[in-house]
């Protein structure tokens, strides 16, 4: 609707899909900056209702980073919140509404922070002997400062099943409008080689980018509209996600291998995969992301469906991990995000619906109950 040069920044509908967005920004040299694997159908507003996390692995990482103001039509009345770069006045009113899932108001526009389109790019893809290893160099680039946009590990299954290779693998990218990244890319390779990692290229290379991280970015658009052929054939098939600190990593990671396994085993969907990848990494901790693809039984697919997740969700709950870090809770993650949300907190958002809600019309159930 309007781009401010000048601060970087562009009011836009709540309805306006990712490549519309992207569409209006470029004769500005402008970019939002933010791909969901849903970007090519989903839209600003439900990425803001739903705390969305886009393609890049660090910095900004969630759209709520790139919000600038908003304007939310409620039961009550519109809400309009101030253009600032930052503030300290009081808890934040954007934030409130991030990640509401529609029940306390509609969002109908933002003014969001965008960047200048990148012109420089490299990436390489870093092959492990373990995704132990793997682990260990995601963790020093996510300490390090460098701030890739891309530092993705795979586990060996999640890189088969997406092509990228047979091994354990880190995909590491820069990109910059202002400058080559070939500098960043080198010192990210050096710090992946002090943890046994071997480079599929290297920084400087013709072409700025590598077969397996092209390979894998190809198959991580593609994946979501291929479950829904493999759930038409019978499948089994989820993706969940969470967060966790570096230090709970091994334990999560484990029990949530084993409870899947397990329950697999249990209703009948031995055999099926289990991968693993980092959606994004922080200085902190990563979001382990998992796959799973087994066998159905005809008839019973969806309550094997429902006993891997419960065991999954229990599993990272019990380990100290997120109930979602970017699927938003909905009511497929209500149990997990009702025992990890303190109690008092949630009397605040009930006492917040009370007042711009008082009916409770706006999407009843979701995230927490009236």
């Amino acid at each position: 609707m309007e781009v401010d040069a000048t601060s970087q920044a562009a009011r836009i509908r709540a309805g306006t899909l990712g490549p519309a967005i992207e569409a209006g920004l470029r004769p500005a040299g402008l970019a939002l900056r933010h791909y969901p694997q849903s970007y090519e159908f989903s839209s600003l507003g439900g990425w803001i209702a739903t705390r969305s996390a886009g393609h890049h692995a660090t910095l900004a990482t969630h759209i709520e980073d790139r919000v600038e103001s908003l304007r939310v039509v409620t039961p009550q009345g519109p809400v309009e919140t101030r253009r600032l770069p930052a503030s300290g006045a009081g808890p934040a009113p954007e934030r409130l509404f991030a990640g509401s899932e529609g029940t306390l108001g509609v969002i109908v526009e933002a003014w969001m922070r965008l960047v200048r389109r990148p012109v420089h790019r490299a990436t390489s893809a870093v092959t492990f002997d373990s995704f132990e290893a793997g682990v260990g160099a995601a963790r020093a680039l996510a300490q390090s400062g460098l701030h890739p946009a891309n530092c993705r590990l795979l586990d060996r299954a999640e890189a088969r099943f997406s092509g990228a290779g047979d091994r354990p693998v880190l995909l590491v990218g820069f990109e910059s409008a202002d400058f080559p990244v070939d500098g960043l890319l080198a010192t990210a390779l050096e710090c992946c080689a002090d943890h046994g990692g071997t480079a599929g290229r290297a920084a400087g290379d013709p072409g700025g980018r590598d077969r397996a991280a092209d390979a894998w970015r190809r198959a991580f658009f593609d994946l979501p509209y291929l479950r829904d052929g493999l759930v038409a054939f019978g499948a089994i098939a989820e993706t969940f996600e969470t967060a966790c600190t570096w230090d709970r990593l091994p334990a999560l990671h484990a029990a949530v291998r084993t409870a899947v396994r397990d329950t697999l085993a249990a209703v009948g969907g031995e055999g099926g995969l289990v991968a693993c990848r980092f959606t994004h990494v922080y200085p902190d901790g990563p979001a382990p992301y998992y796959t799973v693809i087994a066998p159905g039984r005809p008839g019973a697919e969806l309550e094997q469906w429902a006993a891997v997740k419960a065991a999954a969700s229990a599993a990272i709950d019990a380990a100290g991990g997120t109930a979602t870090h970017h699927h938003a809770v909905g009511r497929d993650h209500r149990p997990g995000y009702d025992r990890e949300r303190p109690e008092l907190f949630a009397a605040v958002l009930r006492a917040a619906k009370t007042v711009l809600d008082p009916a409770g019309v706006l999407n009843p159930g979701v995230v927490f109950d009236p």
